[in-house]
């Protein structure tokens, strides 16, 4: 896909339209645009190398590292990116592309230190990425097993405003699910009810056939803990997305 680019005809149209053609219609739209040639991802990584190494940390540095945000290069990769290039490009440059890429990631860094603050607000492991059931949660979601035997027991942590999928938990006797909160805010809802606002210390009983979903608030990391109810013939079934619309509501 060609990218659309107007900065050189919006900056310089009128005192140098051949450069700003130059700029927009082939350094963009035609060599930033050959994607089968190079990703967008690797064309960023290798354009804000050489401009480091040139020393340039202006507004197009600046225009390049946002770029390669957009384009999946996240905030481990670029500070690995940069520390890697330091030793070929310069110490000092090196100190100057990363004081600008921090500005760039600041929301990423927030979101690290939020995560590492609610880790360390309980008890539990926040476990690892949860992306063996990720096709059915909005946003990011881990998963801590601590117990696998007798009864299954999960430690499940949600980012703000990540929420699993509307689902029901199936069994011919017994079944269903208990949720303890340990930790943050979050919501938990059934079908044709309101939803709940779930804080530390809340327990919900999750009977058999009940369709629900539950996730945490927009402006919280939420974590709690699943007790799998034994009975026969247990199963899940996962139904659809809880919406953007729909979530929005409850703030």
């Amino acid at each position: 896909m060609a990218i659309k680019q107007t900065a050189g005809r919006d900056i310089l149209g009128e005192f140098a339209p051949k450069f700003a053609e130059l700029n927009d219609d082939v350094l963009f739209k035609e060599v930033w645009s050959r994607d089968d040639k190079l990703s967008l991802r690797d064309r960023s990584l290798v354009t804000i190398v050489v401009l480091m190494s040139m020393g340039l940390t202006d507004s197009s540095f600046q225009y390049h590292l946002m770029s390669a945000k957009e384009n999946g290069i996240t905030k481990t990769e670029i500070a690995e990116i940069l520390t890697h290039a330091a030793f070929y490009a310069g110490w000092p440059k090196a100190w100057a592309a990363f004081k600008m890429a921090k500005e760039v990631w600041v929301e990423d860094l927030t979101d690290m230190n939020a995560k590492t603050e609610h880790e360390h607000s309980m008890i539990f492991p926040i476990g690892e990425p949860n992306n063996d059931f990720a096709k059915y949660f909005k946003g990011q979601s881990y998963l801590a097993p601590l117990s696998t035997s007798q009864v299954g027991i999960y430690n499940v942590t949600f980012e703000p405003k990540c929420r699993n999928n509307w689902h029901i938990h199936h069994a011919t006797k017994g079944g269903g699910q208990i949720l303890i909160c340990v930790s943050g805010q979050g919501y938990y809802q059934e079908w044709g009810k309101k939803a709940v606002l779930l804080t530390e210390g809340d327990v919900i009983n999750i009977p058999a056939g009940v369709k629900h979903w539950h996730g945490a608030v927009s402006d919280s990391w939420f974590s709690h803990i699943a007790v799998e109810v034994p009975g026969k013939n247990c199963s899940n079934e996962w139904l659809e997305e809880v919406s953007d619309e729909e979530y929005n509501k409850l703030r």
